[in-house]
């Protein structure tokens, strides 16, 4: 697993994750354990995720257009 030092690219956290997906931040961590998304480790052992990824992700999910147009 890779540090947070080794990316200049834009991270985000479980919560933000888990809010582009609308599930709970522990789904989030399961999909990283079970290698479905991978993440980096900050200095102080927290998970972060690479927005490209997280983005990619999302639009295979067919998710990506409900999280830019959210419903009123």
């Amino acid at each position: 697993m890779a540090t947070i030092d080794d990316t200049a690219e834009q991270l985000l956290t479980p919560s933000e994750v888990a809010a582009r997906f609308r599930v709970d931040p522990k789904t989030v961590t399961r999909w990283a354990n079970a290698g479905k998304l991978s993440s980096i480790r900050t200095l102080g052992g927290h998970r972060r995720f690479r927005r490209s990824e997280v983005e990619e992700l999302l639009a295979a999910s067919g998710l990506a257009e409900d999280h830019r147009h959210p419903a009123a």
